[in-house]
């Protein structure tokens, strides 16, 4: 992933551990939310949208189901990981209720 050594350089630059002005893992997160489903379901249901960006904020916050030890994988890895975690959950749930209403 290319985004790693931006994040760890961030990281290093700011002092801190997972820098707020870097949002590269949030987007990372929320297009592995979409890549559960077809983009047609998308386009047809596009409040699926609006549900998902939900679900993954409720992921990326609370970090429940062991999303919180992907936290701690060294420099930008940590970073990074928790994320893809939160949109896979996201994107599995995303994948049920398109085969719930499908």
């Amino acid at each position: 992933m290319i985004s790693i050594p931006i994040v760890n350089k961030g990281m290093k630059d700011t002092e801190t551990h997972d820098p707020g002005w870097i949002v590269i893992d949030e987007v990372l997160g929320v297009f592995i939310s979409f890549g559960f489903v077809s983009n047609t379901f998308v386009l047809n249901h596009i409040w699926i949208v609006l549900v998902s960006l939900i679900l993954f904020r409720f992921f990326d916050i609370l970090k429940p189901l062991g999303i919180h030890q992907f936290e701690k994988f060294p420099k930008g890895w940590g970073v990074m990981a928790d994320d893809l975690l939160g949109g896979i959950y996201t994107g599995i749930i995303v994948f049920f209720i398109a085969l719930f209403i499908s």
